[in-house]
This record gives C-alpha cells, sequence and structure tokens, in this order.
C-alpha cells in the first residue's frame, strides 16, 4: 500500500493530512519531531515524507527542517520529500528544492493542488521501484550468464541487449547454422563469437569471412579453395576458408553481398558438408558450425531475385536480431566508460551529450568517436566539446534558451505549480529553480 510519513508537531496538521490522504487510499504515518520521524523511517518504509520547516515554539528561521530533510537525505537519497513551509521559512524551503527536495507547499495549502503533487510523486516513486525491482533481476540474470557461459567481455545493461545474449548463450551448443541480423556496427561478431565461444567446437577453428569484402569472382577460391594451376596465376594450392574451418566455426559476415553462384555453392555444403576446390574434381568434406551476419533486409532481396530462398531457410534455422545502440541507451554510457578505461572520466556534458545522440553508426561510431576523445581531452577528463559530436543534437545545458516569457506562461498555465510547469518545458523541478534564479524571477 502507498504510504506518506507527515513529520509535524501540529497535531491538527497531522490529522487533517490523514483524512486527505486515507480518502485516496494512502496510508499515513505520523511523527512529531525529527528525531521521531527518523525513527518511523527506519522502522518503516515509507514511500513519500511530507516535513515541516520548524518544530520548537515561537522559531520560524526553517533550520530544524533544512537539518531533518539532510539527515532523510544522507539516510534514503531517492526518498522524495515535500517541504510544508509558511511565509517565514519560504528561502530555505525554496534552497532545499534547489537541493534535490520534491516540492514545498506554503501553509495553508491547496488540497487539490498537495494531492496532485502527492499521487504524481508516488506514481514516480512506484516507477522507480519497479525499475529498481528490474535491474536487480537483471543484475541476477547478468550474473547468472556471466558464471555460466563466455561472454568475451561484452558489455550490456539493458534488458533488450541481455534477451539477445541468452538467445546467442541457450543455442551456442546446437548444430544448427545462425544468422545473425542487426544494422553496421551494431556487434554481430561479438554475439557470433560467443555463439563459438560456448559450443560443442569451441577448441577447434574460428574462421571469419567478410562476404563483402571479396571480389564477387574470388569468393567461390576464398571459401572453397584452389588447385595449383587452376587459373593463371595459381602457382600452389591454396586452403579454403571452409576447410579451414573444419572441426570449428565458420563465421559469415555480411552474407547478402555473396553472389548467386557461390550461394549455389554454399548451399551444397551446409547440406552435404562437400565442396570442391576450384579445379579439382576432387569431393572433400568439412564439418563446420556455419554462422551467418547481414544488414541487409533478406526477405526483400528474395523477393528481387538477389537471394535464394532455400539458402535463407538454411542458414536462418535461427535467428537473432541485434538492436541498433540507439533502441539500448542503457548501455550506452558503461560502453563508453569501459572503452575509455582506468584513469578517465566523463564529465556531465559528455554523458548527456552520448545519451542524446543517435548513434546511426551504432557501437563502431561510439568506440571511434571515443577514441577520438581520449586524444583531444585535458586531464583525463572528456568534456562535450571532445566528443566532437554534432551541435543541434548535443544538448548539454537543458534550458539555457528558455525565456522567461516562457516560464511565466508555463507558471500561468500550471496554476503556480513548479512541478507541471518543468514537466511542460521539458525540465526538472531543480532545472527551472535554476533557470528562475538566473532570470531573478522569484518563485
Amino acid at each position: 500500500m502507498r504510504t506518506v510519513l507527515v513529520i509535524d508537531d501540529d497535531a491538527a496538521i497531522v490529522s487533517a493530512l490523514r483524512l486527505l490522504f486515507e480518502l485516496r487510499d494512502i496510508q499515513t504515518l505520523s511523527a512529531d519531531s525529527p528525531q521521531a520521524g527518523l525513527d518511523s523511517l527506519a522502522m518503516s518504509a515509507a514511500d513519500l515524507v511530507i516535513a515541516d520547516m520548524n518544530f520548537t515554539a515561537d522559531t520560524t528561521s526553517g533550520a530544524e527542517g533544512v537539518a531533518l530533510f539532510r539527515a532523510i537525505r544522507y539516510r534514503y537519497p531517492d526518498l522524495p520529500i515535500i517541504l510544508l513551509t509558511g511565509w517565514g521559512d519560504f528561502e530555505a524551503a525554496v534552497s532545499l528544492v534547489k537541493a534535490g527536495a520534491a516540492d514545498y507547499v506554503t501553509k495553508p495549502w491547496d488540497d487539490a493542488k498537495l494531492l496532485a503533487s502527492v499521487e504524481n510523486l508516488l506514481e514516480l516513486a512506484e516507477m522507480a521501484a519497479a525499475q529498481a525491482e528490474r535491474q536487480q533481476e537483471g543484475l541476477r540474470r547478468r550474473k547468472e550468464l556471466t558464471e555460466r557461459y563466455t561472454l568475451g567481455g561484452l558489455i550490456f545493461v539493458s534488458d533488450t541487449m541481455q534477451r539477445v545474449v541468452e538467445l546467442a548463450c541457450r543455442v551456442s551448443r546446437a548444430e544448427a547454422p545462425v544468422l545473425i541480423t542487426g544494422p553496421n556496427g551494431s556487434g554481430k561478431e561479438r554475439i557470433a563469437e560467443i555463439l563459438h565461444a560456448n559450443s560443442d567446437v569451441k577448441d577447434g577453428p574460428w574462421v571469419a569471412v567478410n562476404c563483402g569484402a571479396l571480389p564477387a569472382e574470388l569468393i567461390e577460391a576464398e571459401l572453397f579453395g584452389v588447385e595449383a594451376g587452376a587459373f593463371t596465376g595459381a602457382h600452389r594450392t591454396r586452403v579454403g576458408r571452409f576447410e579451414a574451418a573444419d572441426g570449428g566455426t565458420i563465421f559469415l559476415d555480411e552474407i547478402g553481398n555473396l553472389p548467386l553462384a557461390g550461394q549455389m555453392k554454399l548451399l551444397r555444403v551446409i547440406e552435404g558438408g562437400k565442396f570442391e576446390r576450384v579445379g579439382s574434381n576432387a569431393t572433400r568434406a568439412a564439418k563446420v558450425r556455419i554462422i551467418s551476419a547481414t544488414n541487409a533486409d533478406l526477405p526483400s532481396m528474395i523477393r528481387e531475385g538477389s537471394f535464394r530462398q532455400d539458402l535463407y531457410y538454411r542458414i536462418n534455422v535461427v535467428e537473432i536480431a541485434v538492436p541498433r545502440l540507439a533502441e539500448r541507451r542503457e548501455d550506452i554510457l558503461p560502453i563508453a566508460e569501459s572503452l575509455l578505461g582506468t584513469g578517465m572520466k566523463l564529465s556531465e556534458g559528455a554523458r548527456a551529450a552520448l545519451e542524446s545522440y543517435p548513434w546511426p553508426g551504432n557501437v563502431r561510431e561510439l568506440r571511434n568517436v571515443l577514441e577520438r576523445a581520449k586524444l583531444l581531452c585535458r586531464e583525463a577528463l572528456v568534456t562535450a566539446e571532445d566528443l566532437g559530436l554534432p551541435a543541434p543534437i548535443r544538448r548539454t545545458r537543458a534550458g539555457d534558451d528558455i525565456s522567461k516569457e516562457s516560464i511565466e506562461e508555463a507558471l500561468k498555465a500550471s496554476g503556480g505549480m513548479i512541478l507541471y510547469a518543468a514537466q511542460a518545458l521539458g525540465l526538472s523541478r531543480q532545472a527551472l529553480y535554476r533557470r528562475m534564479d538566473r532570470l531573478g524571477m522569484r518563485p
């Protein structure tokens, strides 16, 4: 049940708030002093605290409220706190909101506005709790994956990527061909390496072939080998990639670029494990685990006649789709920090720029950006400028372009509620207060 702790020495205020909240199925706990409030939090979980700013008779400085806020924030950093304030301690309450308090309410309060703020904060708390629970479950599952499988140092924290890795680990020991799909630079080869490292042929060869980098006339020779004298310049016998991968794994990257003639030869190898070197009639055999990857839309290529349907079904017994980096934004900063290495840090501006950029080049682009930043940064601190990302996308000081008139309009539309005005402007409550300070505006 949703729970609010009211810390106030005025019994009438506590009773009024209890009635107001419990009519909305919000459980209300109470404490009549700062120490009693801290004791209550130690004994019973609360989702939100509403705390008075003064407890000693005839005091209006708000110093007691400031001390209580700091004590709660020290013990419970994520617990939202609403401050009850009178005109005498108004400035102290505003300073605490800038320091991280969720909101402040002046006495006497407006029930509707107070309830709106409380409901909003409780909803945010529920969402945060659910997210924390998901993160804990994700940590448990990642720990289990790391203990059971070889992941080659792959960095990921997102649920999206975790599902990809879990699928790769589950099918790693099967002999069935696997097709890995995804955009360029998303990490398809890393997933292929995880498949091989956890397979029954992990001690065998790992042979990677970039089908997109081979001239069409040489693909057959590269894949299946060449007999000496097969054509001009073939002075000696050359072992092909399939033969070299016998007893292990062959990784066919950019398989969508394989010409139709090569596709037909590949189909025969997959179906029977047999092939001939160029210039030879002798049939050879190889037992190879086949993993393919592509950034192309193979079904569309089949409809256009540029990719064989029968080959597609053979290589796509299991498909693993690797998402774009922009679809797993939780992974951006952990990957970036890993690429920077120890002793180097990202500034807050750099972190914001990295998270807001769309990353069309995915992890490969992120790696290149960080390599550049390491060369340009000073004192081991990477700034947004060091990253060199496009200025229209980089937003390191949100709110700087918001005018006084825009803030006034947002405050008017929200009935003076800082929380909703900030949301309408795309800012946090603290960022809006800081912006108002710079513009000389009083809350």
